[in-house]
């Protein structure tokens, strides 16, 4: 593995750092999150159309820039580090590697190119559990997560030669605006039970009702979606189950959410370092007493450990890789954040403040990644460590 970036990864993540700055301060991400999208319409459209970012991995057959889980992994670690509302992680690291994974040749062609420019963007929705159930990083999805059995979750019913779906889906990311909505559900009944996604257009189906929820961290907008009745088209061949695509997609989709944590967790410890400078205790900078050198030290030690870990995820695709890397970034997120309220005081928990922005982040990804231990135990059951030989499940790590 050479571990040195090229010319071209640096070169994208200079830009977006640079435009970032200019354009997605605090004040300017608070502002986004009230819109009625959630986010900043014409920042965004300039990532697309200058940048090329919701295509970074999408292939130039397709509009995209022919990139790889690398380039976008690091430009994720820097919408990280501003915590960027955006639908990039929604788009491009969960909607559009499925569709370009499970697609017909004719859902592909309609699809990639209007994911790709930005001017559609996506959702996955999930109606029970977390991401990590569903793309398997937490275990073996059994199917629960679509609404296994009779009732329950989002439940697929064929009706001659069209689809449509029942039920609901909790905390879809971006699910309030999005175009194009890929759902998971339970078809084929009890006999035939599989899950499969289907693609659905809130704006031209009937019987979908998008619910924007209040969240902890209002960067990462969710929604409730209801299905009654919805007329919606099955993602690639109908009879096809989902899961071993999805558990197949994990790892790149790990990586990426890895490292946009590893971003906001190395943002919110140079922030902590530069309030250690210049905060005085007893005639002296915090930052010179030794104990707090100390705490700064492991962070930095933490956080070059977690940035390593996502490096590696995304370089080597293997769902157990990034489901150790997706634990040890939301960790180190989590304990980079506490520490960055504790050594900044009281000030470090007020709304004008924007350590508690990085604090809640930290706090809703565990939630909607996590957990951290279950990620954990997947990967040492993937590699056998805890079985009896020839226990070990049939992944490859």
């Amino acid at each position: 593995m050479d571990s040195a970036f090229s010319e071209e990864q640096v070169e994208i993540r200079r830009t977006l750092r640079d435009m970032l700055l200019k354009n997605s301060g605090p004040d300017e991400a608070r502002a986004a999150v009230l819109t009625s999208a959630g986010h900043d319409e014409k920042l965004w459209h300039r990532l697309a159309d200058q940048l090329g970012l919701p295509g970074l991995a999408v292939e130039r057959r397709y509009g995209g820039a022919g990139c790889g889980p690398t380039e976008l992994a690091l430009a994720c670690e820097e919408t990280g580090r501003a915590l960027l509302p955006s639908p990039l992680v929604a788009t491009a690291a969960l909607t559009t590697p499925l569709v370009a994974a499970l697609g017909t040749s004719r859902q592909r062609a309609a699809l990639l190119p209007r994911l790709a420019s930005g001017r559609l963007t996506g959702a996955f929705a999930v109606p029970a559990g977390t991401l990590s159930d569903a793309f398997a990083l937490t275990g073996p999805a059994p199917g629960d997560w679509s609404g296994g059995g009779r009732a329950g979750g989002v439940q697929a019913h064929r009706t001659g030669d069209s689809w449509r779906l029942y039920g609901q889906a909790g905390q879809v990311l971006d699910g309030h605006s999005a175009g194009l909505l890929l759902i998971a559900a339970h078809a084929g009944g009890y006999a035939r039970s599989r899950t499969s996604l289907f693609v659905l257009r809130p704006e031209a189906a009937h019987g979908v009702v998008r619910t924007r929820l209040t969240a902890l961290d209002e960067t990462r907008p969710q929604a409730r979606i209801e299905l009654r009745d919805a007329e919606a088209e099955p993602l690639g061949a109908p009879d096809r189950d989902v899961r071993a695509a999805l558990a197949a997609a994990g790892g790149g989709v790990a990586a990426v959410l890895a490292a946009e944590a590893v971003g906001a967790a190395g943002r919110v410890l140079e922030r902590t370092v530069e309030y250690a400078r210049v905060r005085e205790q007893f005639g002296r900078p915090i930052g010179s007493f030794q104990a707090v050198k100390h705490r700064l030290a492991d962070l930095y030690v933490a956080v070059q450990a977690a940035r390593s870990a996502a490096y590696y995820a995304a370089w080597s695709g293997k769902p157990a890789v990034g489901g150790l890397a997706l634990a040890q970034a939301l960790e180190t997120a989590r304990v980079a954040a506490g520490e960055a309220i504790q050594l900044h005081g009281g000030i470090g928990v007020t709304w004008e403040h924007d350590v508690q922005m990085y604090f809640k982040r930290a706090a809703s990804d565990e939630l909607l990644f996590g957990p951290v231990h279950r990620l954990r135990a997947r990967a040492a059951r993937v590699a056998g460590l805890f079985d009896a030989p020839g226990a070990r499940e049939a992944v490859v790590l």
